[in-house]
């Protein structure tokens, strides 16, 4: 691990004088569909005794499975336990893939009448082709853990032995494919249920749940009058309809592509976790459970669909942890398409952490003179960012470096865990002593660890370049 090499060249930051003047001399204290299986999970804890009466072992089909194909997950083992006088409860840990479906009139041969001649590539209400977003998520009861992983569409892997991408699977052979070469890619991790839904569907929960609150990172401009894809965001925090909630999902026009689109999913499921649970929720249960029966396919049923929600109803956002797969951008001069290329050696170790059945490491993992830290400020206080660097440069965080301010004003520093290393953010948050532990990935891609100076430096070392 200590041979780490950033994808760039590193920019070391040296403190103004100043800044070291000033500091006090003392010791640091301190998918589209993943949004829409986290929304129905949180808001159908809320009205969960409600829906009770509905409990039946049947799954959410839409389509049907072959033997085969219902073998493969792992069904035979209950994930549930209760009567009906409860709402049912999670006995074990379950891991469940989430496919996100942007399916388009030209990628289906049997179309309606009302979607033939439009003139146009419209979006259409099927589980058929591409699979757009890709998301393993686990409920695990035993570490209290709700873990996100994000797996990019592009990721080159096999596929019923063909080396292609990773989203192709469920179009050559549907979910259960799909699963199982997921399964492969991580080592034999075991997939107890899917959940499919078109992008149509993402909409329509997020308007049935009222909107979302989201911080937008920047402006976000697109057309494409081929797909009648129009994207106009402004940067800052605002609550956006399904509209434009499916606007900030789509949009991947940018450096990164792929990836930051799914730098942008983790942070619209963070938002819909931590606001799903209003009060007001309960009245949109038929709206959302309208959207489910139309829009969703999965061999879920609804006690565990429950179990489910009760779960990710009590999981507070420190254990809230969303992971990205380990890897880099393929090189243009080594292959025609582009791709994702996996890192096997850091996905075994973030598998081993995360989806296995152990218990979470305790020590850092890498040397802090290896990690590498970027920092983003959100205080517009330069002195305070020179004295951070300072800090850190005293705790033996030699590689470090300045990216651009975020873009919104954060109360509390966030010590953002980007490859899901959580350890070494728990280990450098201690010696700040202040701020809060995220294991996400929405941090800057080439860091270990990002750091997003919040106000509460200011007010715990008095720092400003306005003294």
């Amino acid at each position: 691990m200590s041979n780490k090499k950033s994808s760039r060249p590193i920019r070391h930051y040296q403190p103004h004088a100043s800044a070291q003047r000033s500091r006090r001399w003392r010791l640091p204290k301190w998918l589209g569909m993943g949004v829409a299986l986290v929304t129905v999970a949180s808001a159908s804890a809320v009205g969960g005794a409600f829906l009770a009466v509905s409990l039946n072992s049947t799954p959410l089909l839409q389509g049907s499975l072959t033997e085969e194909e219902s073998a493969f997950f792992n069904q035979d083992d209950p994930i549930t336990a209760g009567n009906s006088l409860q709402v049912p409860r999670l006995t074990r840990p379950v891991n469940i893939l989430v496919l996100g479906m942007k399916v388009l009139t030209t990628d289906v041969s049997d179309l309606p009448p009302e979607a033939q001649d439009l003139g146009y590539h419209a979006l259409v209400n099927s589980f058929d082709g591409l699979s757009d977003t890709m998301v393993l998520i686990r409920f695990n009861p035993h570490t209290d853990q709700l873990v996100v992983l994000s797996l990019p569409r592009d990721t080159r892997t096999l596929v019923q032995g063909r080396m292609t991408k990773l989203n192709e699977a469920n179009q050559e052979g549907g979910p259960a494919l799909s699963a199982r070469s997921v399964s492969d890619l991580l080592g034999g991790v075991e997939i107890d249920r899917y959940v499919r839904i078109n992008v149509q569907g993402v909409e329509k929960l997020i308007d049935a749940l009222g909107g979302v609150e989201v911080n937008v990172p920047k402006d976000m401009k697109y057309q494409d009058d081929s797909q009648h894809l129009y994207i106009n965001l402004k940067a800052g925090e605002q609550r956006l309809d399904g509209s434009k909630a499916l606007q900030f999902l789509r949009f991947r026009y940018d450096d990164h592509g792929d990836i930051g689109r799914i730098q942008r999913q983790q942070m619209m499921m963070r938002a819909v976790l931590e606001q799903a649970l209003n009060p007001k929720t309960i009245a949109r249960l038929p709206k959302i459970l309208s959207v489910i029966q139309s829009h969703v396919d999965t061999n879920l049923n609804v006690e565990e669909l429950l179990a489910l929600a009760g779960y990710a109803s009590k999981t507070n956002s420190y254990n809230t942890q969303m992971l990205m797969l380990p890897g880099d951008f393929s090189s243009t001069s080594d292959y025609e398409l582009s791709y994702w290329l996996p890192n096997l050696r850091e996905i075994d170790g973030m598998v081993s952490e995360y989806f296995g059945y152990g218990t979470r490491q305790v020590a850092a993992s890498e040397d802090p003179q290896y990690l590498r830290v970027a920092i983003q400020d959100s205080t517009g206080d330069a002195i305070a960012v020179d004295s951070l660097v300072q800090t850190l440069y005293d705790s033996g965080y030699y590689n470090v470096y300045i990216e651009e301010d975020w873009n919104e004003e954060l109360p509390i520093t966030r010590v953002v865990a980007q490859n899901g290393d959580l350890a070494s953010a728990e280990t450098l948050q201690r010696f700040l002593g202040l701020g809060e532990v995220r294991v996400e990935s929405t941090g800057i891609l080439d860091s270990d660890i990002t750091i997003r100076l919040g106000q509460d430096w200011l007010d715990e070392y008095g720092t400003s370049s306005s003294l």
